[in-house]
């Protein structure tokens, strides 16, 4: 069976736009899946705690060394890290906080990237593990303009950044949706519809192809 993960990671509970361009995403991959199975994560309501020095301990310590207080430390990322593998699908909405990620998706991704989990290193060589046939699809929404392609774009460190990350876990399909303008409410609707056109045509140029 298919699987969506879907990750928001938006502090807002409402009138978010990262959050609303995620739905009109997964609208489009449910009417091109049959039986999509979706898995979602909400960091504001559900936030992933940081990991601690225990957890970092589990992670890299050989299997017949974890002790049960290992195995406590790092099962939650074990269940995080199973989530990811199941996915054919990956989608993640996150707006942009002071040029990168949320500190709320940050702790997420600290508990899924983990060595011969998510990935592996051979010989000299790190390698992701995951499927690369996995498409990933970030929704994210900017407070002012140009982090695109545009003045700003030289300290937009949160696109670069999620691909580089998926790219070392394995993950080369990649597609980014952003709304500029977020804050200015007087043209973020603008703009919202021109994202959501965008979103559309990539998903017609998926079926025609």
């Amino acid at each position: 069976m298919p699987t969506l993960l879907r990750i928001d990671a938006s502090a807002r509970t409402t009138g978010s736009h990262s959050h609303e361009l995620g739905d009109h995403v997964e609208q489009h991959l449910l009417n091109q899946q049959t039986g999509l199975r979706i898995v979602r994560r909400n960091l504001a309501t559900h936030p992933v705690p940081q990991i601690t020095n225990e957890t970092i301990a589990g992670f890299y310590a050989p299997p017949d060394q974890m002790t049960e207080e290992l195995r406590a430390a790092t099962a939650l990322s074990d269940e995080l890290i199973a989530e990811l593998k199941s996915a054919s699908i990956l989608l993640f909405t996150v707006p942009m906080y002071n040029f990168s990620v949320p500190a709320a998706f940050k702790a997420w991704i600290d508990q899924v990237v983990r060595i011969n989990q998510t990935f592996e290193i051979v010989g000299r060589e790190y390698r992701g593990v995951l499927d690369p046939g996995t498409r990933a699809y970030l929704c994210t929404s900017y407070g002012g303009f140009g982090y695109m392609n545009g003045p700003m774009q030289a300290l937009n460190f949160l696109d670069p950044y999620v691909k580089a990350l998926l790219g070392f876990l394995g993950v080369s399909k990649f597609e980014v949706f952003g709304i500029e303008q977020a804050t200015m409410p007087d043209v973020v609707v603008h703009h919202t519809a021109q994202v959501k056109a965008q979103v559309d045509a990539h998903f017609a140029n998926l079926v025609s192809a």
